[in-house]
């Protein structure tokens, strides 16, 4: 009798979908971690909430998630809160309805059924943007809202992801990015250590990583963006700031049911 042919076993990684403000954000806060998924057989995708699907930008997104191996750009198509001209006769991403935000974030967990989400902390991610904390916001609530059939129905079947994380940076692992940034005059946001609930090693994704980041070709012009900073460095320096990728989850699951009173 001859053998059966044994099942694929599953990938002991879980599917992401990524939940970002910028084009290069996905890269630079969880391009190990989307990389290092993806080689393991999981799904992986990523929601941008800025600059128009048809800018140069976009192009850019685009072939970073490729490298990746994170599927094709999931675009909002919002304006950049710093940029008039990321998304022509689009409202910046900070000004838009909340529950039509919602409901567009909401609609993407939907269809694509990640086990664990991942976006920008409360703080901004390092430096505050607008963009970056509305992202948070909109994602802490979609995330929610996508496993309630009752809310925003048109946006699909209701799905509840079971992790969702914040990108962040604790006190101690900022390093060299603290003068980097900060001799740029840009802010520097972190978090206490006790914060960061995960501290992902993505060595051996480095070199994708660093090639998803140096897709983004418009970001390694100038003085201020970060793929730009990252350029001018020694690559042992640089490897040392991207090699460890920092995460707080958030918590979704509920208490268990039967209690009379509330628990801290």
């Amino acid at each position: 009798m001859t053998a059966s042919t044994p099942p694929p076993n599953p990938s002991v990684l879980p599917s992401v979908l990524g939940v970002f403000a910028h084009p290069d954000d996905e890269s630079l806060l969880a391009g190990g971690v989307l990389a290092q998924h993806s080689a393991a057989g999981a799904r992986t995708a990523v929601v941008t909430a800025t600059w128009a699907p048809d800018s140069p930008r976009a192009t850019e997104l685009a072939e970073a998630l490729a490298v990746l191996g994170a599927g094709a750009p999931r675009m909002l198509g919002y304006r950049d809160a710093r940029n008039e001209t990321s998304a022509p006769g689009q409202p910046r991403w900070c000004d838009v309805n909340l529950d039509d935000a919602v409901a567009q974030v909401a609609g993407h967990i939907r269809q694509f059924h990640p086990a664990v989400v991942v976006t920008h902390d409360a703080l901004g991610q390092l430096t505050g943007h607008p963009d970056h904390r509305r992202t948070h916001q909109v994602t802490l609530l979609a995330v929610e809202t996508a496993g309630l059939a009752d809310l925003h129905p048109e946006a699909g079947e209701p799905w509840q992801t079971s992790a969702l994380y914040a990108a962040t940076h604790p006190h101690s692992g900022i390093g060299d990015l603290g003068p980097l940034l900060s001799g740029v005059g840009k802010t520097l946001l972190s978090v206490p250590d006790e914060y960061t609930t995960a501290a992902v090693d993505v060595t051996e994704w480095l070199d994708q990583k660093w090639a998803a980041i140096c897709s983004h070709r418009s970001q390694r012009q100038g003085k201020r963006p970060l793929p730009a900073l990252l350029s001018r460095l020694d690559a042992e320096i640089r490897a040392t700031i991207l090699a460890t990728e920092y995460f707080t989850r958030l918590s979704l699951t509920p208490a268990p049911a039967g209690r009379r009173h509330l628990t801290a």
